[in-house]
C-alpha cells in the first residue's frame, strides 16, 4: 500500500483541490510541504491523516508519489533540493514548465500531471469533468500517472511538453484574458452605478454559442460589423481611461482585420 501513499509540495489553489481528490480514491495524502506551515496546515485539515512537513527532506517518507504543486518559477529549485526515498516518483503540475525541468532530481522517475482548469479555494471543481495531461520519462511513471489520473478523471490523455505549453497558452487567453474583460465590464458598470448582473446573460449565451458553433462564426458587435461610428463613440465614452482605450483599441483592430478586411 505504500505505493499508494502521497506527499505534496505546495499548498496553493491547486493542491487545495487535488489533494482531497486523491485522498477520496485511495492516495492517500500522508505529508504536505508548504513554504507557509499555516497554509500547510488548511489542507491537512482537510485530509484524512496527512500531516505538516517542516523541510523537504522526505527520505524517511512512506509515500512514493510526490506532487509538486507551486509556482512555475520555484519548481526548478525544489526538485534540486527534495530528497527523497528510494524509487518515488517526483511530478510536477505545471502547464508551461518541460518535463526537463526535474531532470536535477535525485530520482529516475519524472512526470508532470496537469489539470487544465481554473483553479480557487472558493469553488469547487468536479476532477470527473477535468481533463488531464500527463507526461513522464519512463514507462513505469507513465503508468503511475495514467493510474493517478484515471482515478479521479474521466478525461486523460498523455501530451509532450511542447504540446502542454500551447494548451497553457491557449487557456491563459480562453480563461485568464476573459476573465481580466469581464472584471474590466464589471468596473465600467460599477462607474456608472449598474450592476454586473445585467450582464450575466449575455456572458452565459456569448460562452455556450462560442462552444455550440464555434468561436469565429459566434463573433458580433460593432468591430466584427465594421460599425467605425460605434467604436468611435465607446472609445469617447472611456477616454478618461487611457489603459481601458488601449485595449478596446487593439482588441477591436483585431476583429476588424479578421471580419472587415479590407
Amino acid at each position: 500500500m505504500s505505493s499508494m501513499f502521497v506527499s505534496f509540495i505546495g499548498s496553493g489553489n491547486l493542491a487545495w483541490h487535488l489533494a482531497p481528490a486523491l485522498d477520496n480514491v485511495g492516495f492517500v495524502v500522508k505529508e504536505v510541504h508548504s513554504r507557509n506551515p499555516n497554509n500547510a496546515a488548511k489542507l491537512t485539515s482537510r485530509l484524512y491523516q496527512a500531516e505538516v512537513k517542516a523541510t523537504l527532506d522526505f527520505s524517511t517518507s512512506d509515500s512514493r508519489i510526490f506532487i509538486v504543486a507551486v509556482s512555475d518559477d520555484a519548481i526548478e529549485l525544489i526538485a534540486q533540493e527534495i530528497i527523497l526515498p528510494e524509487d518515488a516518483f517526483l511530478i510536477h503540475t505545471s502547464g508551461s514548465q518541460p518535463l526537463s525541468i526535474l531532470q536535477f532530481a535525485a530520482t529516475s522517475n519524472t512526470g508532470v500531471l496537469y489539470p487544465l482548469q481554473t483553479f480557487t479555494k472558493t469553488k469547487k471543481v468536479d476532477f470527473k469533468l477535468t481533463p488531464i495531461f500527463f507526461e513522464s520519462n519512463n514507462s513505469e511513471t507513465d503508468a503511475m500517472l495514467q493510474l493517478i489520473a484515471k482515478a479521479i478523471s474521466d478525461k486523460v490523455r498523455k501530451i509532450s511538453s511542447e504540446e502542454r505549453k500551447a494548451l497553457h497558452v491557449a487557456a491563459v487567453f480562453a480563461s485568464n484574458f476573459t476573465n481580466h474583460m469581464l472584471a474590466l465590464s464589471k468596473k465600467i458598470l460599477e462607474q456608472n452605478s449598474l450592476d454586473f448582473d445585467l450582464l450575466k446573460p449575455v456572458i452565459l449565451e456569448t460562452i455556450n454559442k462560442s462552444l455550440a458553433v464555434g468561436p469565429e462564426l459566434g463573433q458580433t458587435g460593432p468591430a466584427s460589423r465594421g460599425d467605425l461610428e460605434i467604436l468611435d463613440r465607446h472609445l469617447e465614452f472611456i477616454k478618461e481611461d487611457p489603459q481601458l482605450v488601449e485595449i478596446y483599441k487593439m482588441v477591436s483592430q483585431q476583429i476588424l482585420d479578421k471580419y472587415q478586411p479590407e
